[in-house]
């Protein structure tokens, strides 16, 4: 058997961090997992990751985390980047900015290389390097340490993921499609072994929109007003995908999950004060940036 890897879907909110909290050892059990991703862009708020989450999710499991467009939308994560080996922020951001996009990690003797990249479209606040002509060069630099190479590819549109998909068939084992907080019904083996799929879902509230709550998104969309975002708890579930991997480096096997999280408690507010919360006073600086 080769080595099996989950990828958690975007955790959104403290809903997603709960569902991890109740969820995530069943999962490694159940799957055999060997290592574990997960994308982190919305985990505090519904947008960016605070460190105080980014520590407690490390505890609760998760091997690495990704981040985003929203790698910087928290001011104390800024720091922490350059300081925490388990985060990763997409790599194509401007040179010398903090933290880094890509690295080899160690897992019971074999050796995984991780890379998370921005799409072009859609991201006007940031200012990247094309990620069709970077990640070639950082797979065949990582390829000197590991055959197994795994892409968070965080983009906005279906043409993008599937150009990627093609474009690196067969030089690295898996490139995985966040952003959208969909799951998609595509998941597949290119003919060169690279597993993919076009966007792995999301971690939170199904019944929502993107994991946070429908009523103010609505209100949104009717006044013209940005709000900032309220956690959902209605169904709350983790998705994401599977991934075996052979030693050469090619993926055997992908597949999709969907996990009911059943421990939601009655009392919203109790659930939600089992996950810890972020410095107070940080929230309204950050709804200004984002409006």
């Amino acid at each position: 058997m080769g080595t099996r890897i989950l990828y958690i879907a975007e955790i959104v909110g403290k809903a997603g961090v709960f569902c991890v909290k109740k969820t995530l050892e069943a999962i490694k059990k159940e799957y055999r997992v060997d290592f574990t991703i997960a994308c982190a862009d919305g985990a505090t708020g519904g947008y960016g990751l605070g460190k105080n989450h980014a520590i407690y999710l490390r505890k609760l499991g998760i091997d690495v985390m990704v981040l985003a467009e929203c790698a910087y939308y928290k001011k104390d994560i800024v720091e922490h980047l350059a300081k925490a080996p388990y985060l990763l922020r997409s790599a194509n951001y401007p040179l010398g900015d903090p933290g880094r996009g890509y690295r080899v990690y160690d897992s019971g003797g074999v050796r995984i290389g991780i890379v998370t990249l921005l799409g072009q479209s859609g991201f006007k606040r940031t200012h990247l390097s094309n990620p069709y002509t970077y990640l070639p060069e950082i797979a065949a630099k990582m390829r000197q340490e590991t055959p197994i190479i795994i892409v968070d590819y965080h983009a906005a549109t279906t043409a993008e993921k599937y150009t990627m998909f093609h474009h690196v068939d067969g030089q690295v084992s898996a490139v995985i499609g966040s952003h959208t907080r969909v799951q998609s019904a595509d998941e597949r083996l290119m003919p060169g072994g690279t597993a993919v799929i076009c966007d792995a879902g999301r971690t939170g509230s199904i019944d929502s929109v993107g994991g946070t709550d429908a009523a103010l998104k609505i209100q949104e969309f009717m006044s013209g007003i940005p709000e900032w975002p309220r956690d959902a708890w209605d169904r709350i579930e983790l998705q994401g995908v599977v991934i075996e991997v052979g030693a050469d480096g090619k993926a055997t096997g992908i597949e999709r999950i969907r996990h009911k999280c059943e421990a939601i408690p009655e009392d919203r507010e109790r659930a939600a004060a089992s996950v810890p919360d972020e410095p107070s006073g940080q929230g309204a600086e950050e709804k200004e940036k984002i409006g």
